[in-house]
């Protein structure tokens, strides 16, 4: 199988050493009406400064929840149950509100996908870009609002010594994206999350946005962790990839490397459904079925009943997340055949 057209050719090399972000083992449960919930199950990956890790999978695979769950804004019905998330060595996840609230921004920061219901309404964009400065840095007011004009500037906001004095509604969706992206970045945080950061743009706007994320990246060698359904995105901006199917893990590696030969039938059936690959008057092709009820998913592999694999072993016994290459690995118990399919 050929990876999507478009699949970023030269990739940042490969680090060693300590990662800037490593997640193991988190589970994340739901408080609901109708009882609890895991909507993360025993995710685990890490990604190093200078490398963009995408979370990819279907809405509602729990790419958003491990996101919030890395950054501490979790809903009052939703709690970490277990697992670890080690920023700069440190565990977030044993730190108090306030010692959390000292990281959000120079470690950690997350950049969402509705900007308008992210920025404050009534506060002029230079203040909101400023106040990050003001109280990690203990900048004036005046010293504040220039470093936000010159995030505005970096991040490609025209006139932006007259636009830090207008409100959020006053710009474009792609203008206010960048925005965002300007107050994510204030602080040159080790690691920025991106939770589909290109909903609802146009596709040229998209374009530049992922753009935009990437030179920063590079520029400020940054850690990133995009979360999308998009497979174009992440082939053309991503170094490695986790694939995830109702909260679990199912498939990790370097996305060409991926992208190029699944070893999970759910991926293999991603990519398959990619319109570019379909056929002249013949139905486009899609993964069968729906992803499981969280309050339902059954006790062996959590694929089975949409896999053309799935057989009694697959009904039994929940698949571990084992190496099938270097830097690769798959929940699947018969990667291998799907290898040579």
């Amino acid at each position: 199988m050929n990876p999507l057209p478009g699949t970023a050719t030269a990739e940042p090399e490969a680090r060693t050493g300590e990662p800037a972000l490593a997640v193991e083992h988190l589970s994340v449960d739901l408080h609901t009406a109708s009882g609890t919930v895991r909507a993360v199950d025993d995710v685990s990956f890490s990604v190093h400064k200078g490398r963009t890790l995408a979370l990819l999978g279907e809405s509602g695979c729990g790419k958003s929840m491990t996101a919030l769950s890395i950054v501490g804004l979790l809903e009052p019905v939703a709690e970490v149950v277990g697992g670890s998330v080690k920023a700069g060595g440190t565990d977030v996840l044993t730190l108090g509100r306030r010692a959390r609230r000292r990281l959000a921004g120079p470690v950690l920061s997350i950049v969402f996908q509705d900007a308008l219901a992210a920025l404050n309404p009534v506060q002029p964009v230079g203040r909101q870009l400023g106040e990050p400065f003001r109280i990690h840095h203990g900048l004036s007011r005046r010293e504040a609002k220039e470093k936000a004009i010159e995030l505005m500037r970096i991040v490609g906001i025209p006139e932006p010594r007259a636009r830090a004095r207008s409100y959020p509604h006053q710009f474009s969706g792609g203008m206010r994206q960048r925005l965002l992206i300007a107050m994510a970045v204030a602080l040159a945080p080790d690691v920025l999350l991106a939770d589909e950061p290109t909903t609802a743009l146009d596709v040229t706007v998209q374009a530049q946005i992922m753009q935009l994320l990437r030179d920063l990246r590079a520029e400020r060698d940054m850690a990133v962790v995009l979360i999308t359904h998009d497979l174009a995105v992440v082939a053309e901006h991503a170094d490695d990839v986790v694939i995830m199917y109702a909260g679990n893990v199912v498939e990790t590696g370097p996305v060409r490397e991926v992208f190029a030969d699944p070893r999970h039938p759910y991926t293999r059936g991603l990519l398959d459904s990619v319109p570019e690959r379909a056929e002249k008057g013949k139905p486009l092709p899609a993964v069968g079925g729906s992803p499981p009820e969280l309050s339902n998913v059954p006790p062996g592999c959590v694929f089975q009943a949409r896999c053309p694999l799935a057989r009694e072993r697959c009904a039994d016994e929940r698949p571990r997340l084992t190496a099938t290459g270097p830097a690769r690995a798959a929940a699947c118990h018969f990667s291998e055949e799907l290898a040579s399919v």
